[in-house]
């Protein structure tokens, strides 16, 4: 018996299973989402393998850590507290229903509810996207207390996504008025188009401005061909995965651990 434990972990919401002296020290990992075992040291290497054995599957490579990028050191000294990374679709909303979730009985349903579920709907659809190279960082704070619903970043470029609830609703879109229904316009394409470009300054980098539509019945843009803005059905969005060619994946991976700093947002004016 070579009397090493195997203790299974959640980083960075990927799995590892660690390989463990009985002092705690640790030997490897094992990555099976990257087919990798990571040695430490080669000295145990057969004892490694032979703890591993039941947990492998499929070919792996095994050998030493590789050496981090230098996005991977900027995230790994990036304080918890300045992490955006872990937020959730609708991050801000959540916290506001929870400090104050208004009365239990309302003649009229709490609009941040409908916001949140838009949020929730669109942001679920670009998380899907990570297995393709893709990022998403959700409730992206900007000065003044506005945010960025969703800011996705992969190899077809940067988009800032702003949703809008629109189950059921006709869509008319005459820029940069946006109607649901009967109501009057409001100048929302400003907003989302602002958004960007405030992304842009942060960043030091092209965002393209999207508004996503949640659930509308129909969507009619009279004064095409709109500036710069897409506009989207929530159906539609992972459709951006589609693009590609503008960015290669190390500056994937050096935009996005930019762009989870939250200091960094506090420049975009």
């Amino acid at each position: 018996m070579s009397g090493l434990r195997v203790v299974p972990t959640w980083r960075h919401g990927q799995e590892r299973l660690y390989v463990c002296r009985r002092d705690g020290h640790n030997l490897a990992w094992y990555d099976r989402e990257a087919g990798r075992i990571n040695l430490l040291s080669d000295e145990r290497r057969e004892e490694v393998l032979e703890a591993l054995g039941p947990f492998v599957t499929g070919p792996v490579t095994v050998g030493p850590p590789p050496v981090p990028t230098p996005a991977e050191l900027a995230r790994l000294t990036l304080h918890p507290d300045d992490d955006l990374a872990p937020n959730r679709p609708g991050e801000a909303l959540l916290i506001s229903l929870d400090r104050d979730p208004g009365p239990a009985h309302r003649l009229r349903p709490d609009p941040r509810r409908r916001a949140l579920a838009a949020e929730q709907t669109v942001g679920e659809a670009l998380d899907r996207l990570d297995g393709a190279g893709w990022h998403t960082l959700h409730s992206v704070p900007l000065p003044g207390g506005d945010r960025i619903h969703h800011l996705v970043i992969g190899p077809g470029g940067l988009f800032a996504l702003h949703t809008l609830y629109a189950r059921k609703q006709r869509v008319t879109v005459a820029d940069p008025l946006v109607s649901l229904g009967r109501r009057d316009g409001r100048p929302l394409l400003r907003r989302v188009r602002a958004d960007a470009d405030r992304a842009s300054y942060a960043l030091t980098a092209e965002v393209h401005p999207v508004l996503a539509l949640v659930a509308p019945a129909d969507v009619t843009i009279t004064s095409p061909p709109l500036r710069e803005v897409r506009v989207l059905k929530d159906t539609e969005v992972q459709g951006l995965a589609r693009t590609g060619g503008v960015l290669k994946p190390a500056d994937v991976e050096a935009l996005h651990a930019m762009a989870r700093d939250r200091r960094v947002w506090g420049t975009a004016g």
